[in-house]
């Protein structure tokens, strides 16, 4: 049984460095915070820093839940695979705010309801492939409902039509996932399939989700002002008409939107292809979207997912 002790021993010294990591991660982004307050910064650029998330939307959404009457300070969040990197992780440690993740794998559902911070915080975890036609039924399920401070979309994909499809929850503040390979100007989504994964989609890994310019109009038509879009390239954010103070200023896709900063791309064994913008798009180009003619407006004619205006 020794080697069993052992193990044991093991497993609460990664434990204890874990939560020592993460303190001193909460600290720098506190000090991140308390920097740019005292000097005075009040831009989405300014303000952008990480802690738990992929880029500098932990910053982001420091500012904003500071500019925002957010009211609950409560936040849903999907895709987050084991939940060490995500961008409500900081909210939960740091802010004491609470909330639901959700993601497709039991593996990592199972990592997450075994981390301290499923115990130490109010964190519900939720194993689900989610959809457009499931999406509000888990919402419900797991006790979410009404007004929101944030929600938070990146599941590699179906991103738009599963916000397009949330009725359930209102939040003050969308955190999505945009595909910058789409360019700024088109308003173009892959089509709906509700078990769309991106890796079967296409071997290169670069086919899936939205442009900035169909969310931007997907955003319009639920009562949402685009705001800003991280350095990194990948998430937008988003902020209710009705609760954005002046200080957080409208932005047009073309002022907000940045370009991918990182690689994804892969050859067929797995291992990353680096291909430039150009051959990219040289694969891109023949794959299905649907094209949204009216990009203010962003939504398909029936209402449902699937093909709509012009392909």
């Amino acid at each position: 049984m020794e080697h069993v002790r052992l193990l044991r021993q093991v497993a609460a010294g990664g434990r204890v460095r874990q939560r020592q990591t993460e303190l001193l991660r909460c600290a720098l982004g506190n000090l991140s915070v308390a920097t740019r307050v005292t000097a005075g910064v009040n831009t989405l650029e300014g303000w952008e820093f990480q802690v738990f998330s992929q880029g500098g939307d932990d910053g982001i959404i420091q500012w904003l839940i500071r500019e925002v009457p957010v009211g609950e300070r409560t936040f849903v969040e999907f895709g987050v695979e084991d939940y060490t990197e995500a961008n409500t992780r900081f909210l939960l440690l740091n802010d004491y705010w609470s909330g639901l993740v959700m993601d497709g794998s039991e593996g990592h559902v199972a990592s997450i309801r075994a981390d301290a911070i499923s115990v130490t915080r109010r964190l519900r975890a939720a194993q689900a492939f989610v959809t457009a036609e499931n999406i509000n039924d888990l919402l419900r399920a797991n006790g979410m409902s009404g007004p929101i401070g944030l929600l938070s979309i990146d599941i590699d994909g179906n991103d738009y039509w599963v916000w397009k499809a949330v009725e359930e929850v209102r939040p003050a503040i969308v955190a999505i996932e945009y595909n910058a390979r789409f360019g700024p100007d088109r308003a173009v989504v892959v089509p709906y399939r509700p078990d769309f994964e991106r890796a079967k989609a296409h071997r290169s890994m670069i086919y899936y989700g939205a442009s900035l310019a169909a969310l931007c109009g997907l955003g319009h038509a639920k009562g949402f002002d685009l705001v800003g879009c991280n350095s990194y390239g990948n998430n937008a954010f988003f902020v209710r008409g009705d609760l954005r103070p002046a200080s957080v200023p409208k932005r047009t896709c073309h002022e907000a939107f940045r370009p991918l900063q990182f690689q994804e791309s892969r050859h067929p064994d797995g291992s990353f292809a680096f291909l430039s913008s150009r051959e990219e798009q040289d694969i891109l180009d023949p794959l299905p979207v649907v094209e949204v003619a009216d990009p203010l407006k962003a939504a398909c004619g029936d209402g449902t997912p699937g093909r709509s205006g012009i392909l």
